[in-house]
């Protein structure tokens, strides 16, 4: 399967594709006499798997542990279970910090006036820079 097919097979960009080979993702593709690179069935699972794995916010770095742990055939659960942990505790944070972005717009949302005077607290706490 060239790479056109295996993006839309697997709904991962012919871009990324690329990128994963380059990064060691992915291992490099074979190749067509004419040099088009030609993917397997376990290539085009592989890119499933880091799919899913982007799409749960896992990191490249993350990725690469689960790669090698589900090609593990020895691995222990208790290690995939502790990377996922991990990326619950990353992606709860980031729902806590967006709430408290939410929580923060809201509040100035209210104190604006949304009339025809210049005055605005959402400028001005803006312009304020704080932190």
């Amino acid at each position: 399967m060239m790479i056109g097919q295996a993006a839309a097979a697997t709904g991962v960009s012919a871009k990324m594709i690329r990128y994963y080979e380059s990064i060691g993702l992915l291992p490099a593709a074979g190749r067509t006499e004419a040099g088009y690179r030609v993917y397997t069935p376990v290539d085009l699972h592989t890119l499933r798997f880091i799919r899913r794995a982007r799409d749960l916010g896992f990191s490249v770095e993350a990725i690469t542990e689960l790669l090698a742990l589900w090609r593990d055939r020895s691995r222990q659960s208790a290690d995939v279970k502790r990377l996922a942990e991990e990326q619950i505790a990353l992606l709860q944070a980031k729902i806590d910090a967006m709430q408290s972005m939410v929580g923060t717009l809201a509040h100035l949302a209210h104190c604006c006036h949304g009339d025809g005077r210049p005055e605005c607290p959402i400028l001005d706490d803006l312009a304020a820079g704080k932190l």
